[in-house]
């Protein structure tokens, strides 16, 4: 017998639309209060069973699992991870021979709200956001190793810091299997070092492989500049796509350094191909004028809560304001925002606005998102956080 949360008056709505998330401040009482991780049903008003799922302290305080009345045994953990499973062997992504690394598990794009699973070749790498996931972290490590038939020599999990719990409680990033830190891993035939262990998110920023692919439409004879570059994705492929000259800046000496091997693995060393370990804003505003010909913006989120949000759209017409003030007549702009607070239509009217302080006649060719194996539920728009657009501007 579970622990219940009931609702206030009028607030599963929500819930009756499969919204995955309950607030806080939706919930009128407990029957008992739960601890965070706990499997709770959560009730209506007046007390009807409306769904199941992880209870935790802070504002999101349920994330739902589901809304039948089943039991959340290793049998049902198996059939949710072996359907994310299907649709990415759906995807072509399981035996890619030229794609061997992607997203197995999207939170709740894959009904498994708080989850995060990526593939690095024969790594798994894990990143619970919430707690229930966090203490299912062994069980499902055991499923993933049934599912790829003993097939994964590393299972790393990575929640240290991204596990909101009690912070009594000691977090560390550990393997569940093997003990391999890195791996080359290849994205539609180009080459990368990942590292688990040390780099950002679960090591590398897979949700921009197709965008990447993308560039590479546009870059041939090109002087290309990459801000924020990373681990270098959109550099490799500028130089893949023909581009005569690629310039990637990053803030982080160890991202530039990160950068130069993947160029060096892909290309050698004898390559029209410079770094620069310096601020973004800086860098473009310190540019010739009209000496690139592609600028690829791709910022970390400078909103990750709604408090932030005005600041952060101030943040994105400054800086695309700036890329579209230098760039080469009939220029090509990739522009990224990866928060999940802005929006698309406020990310574009950040856009707009920018165009329109240059006086610059500029036309969408492309509007981006992330890739299929970052899935949106339906009914969670909310998981629609990566936008893009592609912007010519002459």
């Amino acid at each position: 017998m579970h622990k219940q949360i009931i609702l206030k008056p009028k607030r599963d709505e929500s819930l009756k639309r499969f919204h995955p998330w309950i607030f806080s401040g939706a919930i009128a009482k407990y029957t008992e209060k739960p601890t965070d991780g706990e499997i709770v049903d959560v009730l209506t008003n007046d007390k009807l069973f409306i769904a199941r799922g992880h209870y935790q302290t802070g504002s999101i305080a349920c994330r739902i699992i589901t809304f039948e009345n089943e039991e959340i045994d290793e049998k049902f953990w198996f059939k949710r991870i072996s359907n994310a499973y299907k649709l990415r062997e759906k995807l072509g992504l399981v035996k890619n021979e030229q794609t061997t690394a992607y997203r197995l598990i999207h939170g709740e794009g894959d009904m498994l709200p708080g989850l995060i699973v990526d593939i690095y070749g024969q790594t798994a790498v894990i990143q619970a956001h919430s707690a229930g996931m966090l203490y299912e972290r062994k069980m499902i490590c055991e499923i993933l190793n049934k599912i790829y038939d003993s097939k994964l020599t590393a299972i790393y999990d990575k929640s240290s810091a991204t596990a909101p719990i009690n912070p009594d409680t000691n977090v560390v990033d550990e393997y569940l299997l093997g003990n391999k830190k890195e791996d080359i891993v290849l994205e539609y035939g180009n080459k990368f070092l990942v590292n688990w262990e040390e780099g950002q998110k679960t090591g590398f920023f897979l949700d921009q492989r197709e965008n990447r692919k993308i560039l590479e439409q546009y870059t041939e004879k090109s002087h290309v500049l990459n801000t924020f570059c990373y681990t270098g994705g959109f550099s490799v492929s500028a130089l893949r796509g023909g581009a005569n000259l690629v310039h990637s800046v990053d803030s982080s000496q160890k991202a530039i350094e990160l950068t130069q091997k993947n160029i060096e693995l892909n290309f050698g060393k004898n390559v029209n191909h410079q770094t620069f370990a310096d601020d973004a804003f800086s860098f473009i505003r310190n540019a010739e004028n009209n000496f690139y010909d592609v600028i690829i913006l791709d910022p970390p989120a400078f909103a990750k809560h709604n408090s932030a949000l005005k600041n952060a759209i101030q943040a994105y017409k400054r800086l695309n304001a700036a890329a579209i003030a230098k760039i080469k007549p009939n220029g090509i702009l990739f522009t990224f925002s990866c928060s999940q607070a802005v929006d698309k239509t406020s990310f574009r009217n950040a856009v707009f606005s920018a165009a329109a302080i240059c006086k610059r006649n500029v036309r969408i060719l492309h509007q981006l998102t992330q890739p299929a194996d970052h899935p949106v539920n339906i009914y969670h728009p909310e998981g629609e956080y990566l936008k893009g657009l592609v912007l010519y501007v002459e």
